[in-house]
């Protein structure tokens, strides 16, 4: 199968930024608890009039634009998401009317909470070898504060809102990205029920257990991808991990010896974003010159469901 590569990454965040400060306010904490425990700062929030669609159209345009690539190029857009505006129409229906991308593409959302992007990633890279247009766009996407769970103390502090994708391109003899991805199901550490089933549709999380599940996936997946590609750490330009929580990436980054230069964290800024978070990291790094043409990023997710991944992808 051939590969893709990264052309191009957006992003867009919402303009209510919620302090640590103002978390006190909503329940009974205080900004150091917050900060020591999971490195968060503030996170976004969708203010009033703003939506995960609008959001996510606009994370679109501003990676299409980076890659230099038009909507008509476009053979598939996914939106990976566990909170869009609406169930049917998909987000990326929506994205596909709004940016005027080709009508006989397809264009889906797709649901693996934190580890959605990847997710997303290898579904592109599988449809791209079968279509003739050969750019596909990969948006996460997420409206965490409208089921956050406003009375539990333990995870309304984590959750922040916000888009970001990248423009794939899948060229023949480019080397797959060699995902290494998995679940276990269950609900009983973290779940979200679903819409008029008599249970509120908001985050259920049991941290501690969620803490000591994410510090196994996360070295397991850079175990696997490496073994895949038969690289090693060195041969790794940059690490991205899902932004949950800054020890976890912590953990990982003393335990492969990770140098400063070459791993990143925004979790202060953003909180936990879900899907997006991954695709938030990546544009961030792209519009700094932190990674660029020939960059190789190992990225790794874990989240709902259980699940979790891991990709070697290259920059084009």
């Amino acid at each position: 199968m051939n590969g893709i590569k990264i052309k191009g990454a957006g992003r867009c965040a919402p303009s209510k930024i919620v302090t640590n400060a103002d978390m006190t306010q909503i329940v009974d904490t205080s900004e150091e608890w917050i900060l020591s425990r999971t490195g968060i700062r503030h996170r976004h929030h969708l203010a009033e009039g703003e939506t995960i669609t609008g959001m996510a159209v606009e994370a679109a345009r501003r990676a299409l634009e980076s890659a230099g690539v038009a909507p008509e190029e476009i053979g598939a857009c996914i939106v990976a998401t566990l909170t869009p505006d609406t169930l049917v129409p998909s987000a990326a229906c929506v994205l596909q009317r709004q940016l005027g991308l080709p009508h006989d593409i397809p264009c889906f959302d797709l649901n693996a909470a934190c580890t959605g992007f990847l997710f997303a990633l290898h579904t592109m890279e599988c449809l791209l070898n079968a279509s003739p247009r050969k750019y596909g766009l990969v948006i996460g996407a997420e409206n965490l504060s409208r089921i956050t769970n406003w009375a539990d103390r333990g995870t309304c502090i984590l959750f922040g809102d916000g888009a970001a994708g990248v423009v794939v391109e899948c060229r023949e003899g480019w080397p797959s990205i060699s995902a290494e991805l998995g679940c276990h199901g269950t609900d009983e550490m973290l779940r979200v029920p679903g819409v008029e089933t008599g249970v509120p549709s908001l985050i259920y999380m049991e941290g501690t257990k969620v803490f000591k599940f994410a510090v196994q996936a996360v070295p397991y997946c850079i175990d696997k991808v490496l073994e895949k590609t038969g690289k090693t750490v060195d041969d790794v330009d940059f690490f991205v991990f899902h932004q949950a929580n800054a020890r976890i990436i912590d953990l990982a980054v003393r335990k492969y010896r990770i140098p400063q230069e070459k791993y990143y964290k925004n979790i202060s800024e953003y909180g936990n974003t879900s899907a997006a978070s991954i695709p938030l990291v990546i544009s961030e790094l792209y519009e700094q010159g932190r990674v660029r043409s020939g960059s190789r990023v190992l990225v790794v997710g874990f989240g709902g469901g259980l699940t979790w991944g891991g990709a070697l992808v290259e920059f084009a």
